[in-house]
């Protein structure tokens, strides 16, 4: 099967970055699998470009801790074991939720506009089945929300764990009601905030991360 994420780069800018977010993307939504061996001339090929950027992208990755160093072998995808991310996800479920209430109702048209299209861009990318625009936008979305609490070590820390966190169902669920219910949810949220529903969101952004650990790991909910 082709991958969705791993071709041959047909677009400006840095290869470097554009290996970079691929292949943490297909190790985010589980196409890569923990213990996976990739190596530079490998995905090179792949991508059809020079092992350089690939390498670079794979030492950024191992910083990280997408993957890490195999002595002349490569690198290996590491893992997140079920307990480390149901631990993450409580985390950030203390973490993100609650400042869902500070917002709530504070935020003005300008703000609310700026969040609207980022939401959107989740929704057209999950409809497109295109994963790292979606991961990206997903991140933007959630980050950028975050940071109008004003506190720059909570949007350091969640942007931290959201790097330990693994989808591992997601690229199977392509197309699937839940990947398109789960974008929504967005979209809906802001409705919430804009209407001054701060519990109201508050369980939204609570009931939304626990995807991670329910639909994006192959659970029912």
């Amino acid at each position: 099967m082709t991958s969705p994420l791993i071709g041959p780069l047909r677009t400006a800018g840095s290869f470097r970055q554009h290996v970079e977010d691929a292949v943490a993307a297909a190790i985010v939504s589980g196409e890569f699998a923990p213990g996976t061996m990739l190596t530079a001339p490998t995905l090179a090929a792949r991508f059809d470009v020079s092992a350089t950027p690939v390498r670079e992208a794979l030492l950024n990755l191992e910083k990280r801790g997408f993957v890490e160093i195999a002595r002349n072998k490569g690198f290996r995808v590491t893992e997140v074991s079920q307990q480390d991310l149901a631990e993450i996800v409580q985390i950030r479920q203390w973490l993100e939720a609650p400042p869902m209430r500070l917002l709530a109702g504070r935020l003005d048209a300008a703000r609310l506009g700026r969040l609207r299209a980022e939401a959107e861009a989740i929704v057209t990318s999950a409809d497109a089945s295109d994963l790292p625009t979606y991961l990206a936008a997903d991140t933007t979305f959630h980050l950028h929300l975050l940071s109008l609490t004003g506190n720059d070590r909570l949007v350091t820390l969640v942007g931290d764990l959201r790097q330990q966190t693994r989808l591992v169902g997601l690229a199977t669920m392509l197309g699937s009601p839940e990947l398109a219910e789960s974008s929504v949810e967005h979209l809906t949220l802001l409705d919430l905030l804009e209407s001054g529903d701060g519990a109201g969101a508050e369980e939204l952004m609570h009931r939304h991360l626990g995807h991670i650990t329910g639909w994006w790991s192959g659970r029912s909910e």
